[in-house]
């Protein structure tokens, strides 16, 4: 099956004739917030109303014309119909949690609602890249702007930021107030290339082995039809997701560089080589739960300080080695990078979330230093492998860290599951 991506950028504007201003339909301030993209006060200083709890479609609009607006994960033009259709969508039971490392079949925008409010205190996930990737599983999702398609496979990289931020969205609730999200992403160029199924095919196609020509591939990338961004553009993906969770709510703490030790080479002669992916850190409140100085206590493979290229101060790089795409998995990243997001952020017992866990490294990393886990895959077969690496981690002798959470109160333990 063709799936090729041609980033030709929709013309849509706001149908305003279409719109009863006079309706007495109105919305909560909670509901409206992250889908203009801005905080509470901001809005009742717009609306000139200190205390307004609710908005109804002539103050959305007044919203929706303010300098300050910028889209979050619905298009401005489709801002009244998506809040028109929240009521009508059904509730759904809540998931059975019935193993401390749970791994689950599924995407993570229908999973997500069915987890209990309040009950992650980590996220650590790395998912799909704009237009790099063509997984065995093509899962179709269907978003809140409308589009139809697989995460990755977006027709512009701003729809792609679209539904980053849309799963940002459904992840808010399910936050503690001391949580944190560690969100791994990597830039595209917007440039016309094949694409492949792993980083293995990549560099058997640098070396000159694969002699597919363009038209053998499943699916390609092109780059003529969007609105500004040329061929061989840099398309600044991860900046524009931070950005756009900060305007849902969430504290962007950190945007992390992993200076990835064994990158690809790359045959482009116009630019620098890359090899840094982006960790951005993100907290529901100011002062997550964060014990630094655990970054000297552990050992290197789970995420502790890697002797040959970092101080015993913890800053904005990390160097952590290349995963091999083992396991039939295309997209890995190490145990050292999960495991040293989860040692900074939980408690012994605490539930890490991955909601694209893949082959399973979050659920091994948190299993090895005695977390309990979800995971949220599409691939069955990926699941399978996930489920065979947390028995075999199980083998492992767990790491102990100490409760020493700097600026957190302290918490009784809680029951470890291994």
């Amino acid at each position: 099956m063709i799936r090729d991506i041609h980033p030709r950028t929709p013309v849509a504007t706001l149908d305003r004739d279409s719109l009863d201003c006079g309706s007495r339909r109105r919305w909560s301030l909670e509901a409206i917030a992250p889908v203009v993209g801005m905080s509470p006060w901001f809005i009742r200083k717009v609306l000139g109303q200190p205390s307004s709890r609710s908005i109804g479609t002539a103050e959305l609009l007044k919203l929706i014309d303010q300098d300050a607006f910028a889209e979050t994960f619905v298009p401005r033009s489709k801002i009244p119909e998506y809040l028109s259709a929240l009521p009508t969508r059904p509730a759904t039971a809540e998931l059975a949690i019935k193993s401390p490392h749970e791994l689950i079949a599924g995407s993570a925008i229908d999973l997500l609602p069915r987890l209990p409010e309040s009950s992650v205190q980590c996220v650590v996930t790395s998912t799909p890249y704009w237009g790099m990737r063509v997984y065995d599983h093509h899962f179709v999702q269907r978003w809140a702007d409308g589009e139809e398609c697989a995460l990755g496979n977006e027709q512009t990289p701003e729809g792609f930021v679209r539904h980053s931020v849309e799963i940002l969205f459904y992840l808010r609730r399910t936050l503690k107030s001391d949580a944190s999200v560690w969100w791994n992403l990597m830039d595209s160029y917007n440039t016309r290339t094949q694409i492949r199924a792993n980083a293995s095919e990549t560099l058997n196609a640098m070396r000159g082995n694969d002699k597919r020509g363009w038209h053998d591939h499943a699916c390609r990338r092109y780059s003529a039809g969007h609105a500004y961004l040329k061929d061989g553009e840099q398309c600044q993906i991860p900046a524009q997701v931070a950005s756009r969770a900060s305007r849902l709510g969430y504290f962007v703490k950190s945007v992390i560089s992993w200076k990835k030790n064994g990158s690809l080479p790359e045959t482009v002669d116009t630019r620098v080589t890359r090899e840094l992916e982006y960790i951005i850190h993100l907290s529901v409140h100011r002062t997550p739960l964060f014990n630094k100085k655990v970054f000297l206590q552990i050992p290197e493979s789970v995420g502790g300080r890697h002797r040959a290229y970092e101080s015993e101060k913890l800053t904005d790089v990390w160097h952590f080695s290349t995963a091999a795409g083992l396991d039939g998995h295309g997209a890995q990243f190490p145990i050292a990078l999960p495991g040293r997001c989860i040692a900074l952020t939980t408690r012994e017992g605490d539930v890490v979330l991955d909601p694209f866990v893949g082959s399973g490294t979050t659920s091994v990393a948190a299993l090895l230093l005695r977390r309990r886990s979800i995971g949220f895959d599409i691939s069955d077969k990926y699941l399978e492998t996930a489920r065979r690496r947390v028995r075999e981690a199980r083998a492992r002798a767990p790491i102990s860290i100490d409760d020493d959470v700097t600026g957190a109160p302290e918490r009784p333990r809680q029951a470890t599951f291994l």
